[in-house]
């Protein structure tokens, strides 16, 4: 049998694959997300989220020092509000001395040259468990938006090097970047979470902040996932009003979209594997379904070659190790 070619030439040995492999992953292409509590030297593993935790600043730290020294070189903060400090108006994201805005410093004070993005919703804060205020049973956009400015300028404030609107509010980012240009934070910037879907696949997350709807759902913010298109021209629009990230989220469920949004826009193209989406693995490993170090690592590249720059993963740590 004479053939002219032989394309399993260039995959018979692990170095030739190598050298052809057309996605590379590496550390600094991954976004840690952590989760922060009050209290002093605790860790707290997430039930839902086997090898997870929530933390105290002070271990938060220590933590951001080992992901720096392992080459990953971004965090993404998310902190649990105390239930006596929720209201309807979200009033604590803004408090400069809460839990975010004293870990954010506590962080750049520790290791100034990891990039720290923040969540900006106020799901956390809220008392109704929703990312806006709340009206006779109705999310409301523009109350909503204005909150959202106070605690993005909160966090620049504190030395946040980036927020990240996850709420999905309508003129969020556009609003938030005039509030950081009027008060000078010309060097902060927006990784929205431009493409979010109304996932099943954030239970987990919702467990770890306690943050879970007290009522209804958020499928009047939150895209449908039945809608391509619409994640197009959401996406558009953010970049328009000023993101220098763009966000999709979920990540593995919704490869196509990833792909959408990296050909639209001429900014980096972010995509989040939820928490739900690390459960699964986790989950199906432990019943010895799949073998869970392979399944990381091709999981991430999948992301990575359906367009993703960047990689928010709680995958990121048992990644590196893996790829050393």
């Amino acid at each position: 049998m004479i053939l002219q070619r032989r394309n399993r030439i260039l995959r018979q040995s692990p170095a030739i694959r190598a050298m052809v492999a057309e996605t590379l992953v590496k550390p600094s292409d991954f976004i840690a997300p952590l989760f922060i509590d009050e209290g002093q030297n605790t860790a707290t593993e997430i039930a839902s989220m086997p090898g997870y935790y929530r933390r105290s600043v002070d271990l938060t730290v220590k933590e951001v020092k080992e992901l720096w020294s392992m080459g990953i070189r971004c965090v993404l903060l998310f902190i649990k509000c105390k239930d006596e400090l929720k209201d309807n108006t979200g009033k604590e994201a803004w408090n400069r001395n809460g839990l975010m805005q004293r870990s954010i410093r506590a962080i750049k004070d520790a290791v100034p040259e990891m990039v720290v993005m923040t969540d900006v919703a106020l799901d956390p804060y809220s008392s109704y468990g929703h990312d806006g205020i709340v009206k006779n049973n109705e999310i409301l956009n523009d109350e909503t938006v204005e909150a959202l400015v106070k605690m993005s300028i909160s966090h620049a404030q504190a030395g946040a090097d980036f927020v990240a609107p996850s709420d999905m509010m309508d003129g969020r980012i556009g609003a938030i970047r005039n509030g950081l240009e009027e008060e000078n934070f010309t060097k902060t910037g927006i990784m929205s979470y431009s493409a979010k879907y109304a996932s099943c696949f954030y239970g987990p997350f919702r467990d770890a902040l306690d943050s879970a709807p007290g009522f209804g759902d958020k499928k009047t913010y939150q895209m449908d996932p039945a809608n391509r298109l619409e994640a197009v021209k959401e996406t558009m629009i953010d970049v328009e009003e000023g993101a220098d990230i763009v966000m999709v989220k979920p990540a593995m469920a919704y490869l196509d979209i990833i792909r959408e949004i990296k050909n639209s826009v001429e900014v980096p193209v972010s995509a989040y594997q939820v928490s739900g989406e690390y459960a699964m693995i986790k989950a199906a490993a432990k019943m010895g379904w799949l073998n869970e170090e392979k399944a990381i690592i091709e999981c991430l590249t999948s992301i990575k070659r359906a367009g993703a720059d960047l990689v928010a993963t709680y995958f990121a740590k048992d990644a590196v190790k893996l790829m050393n």
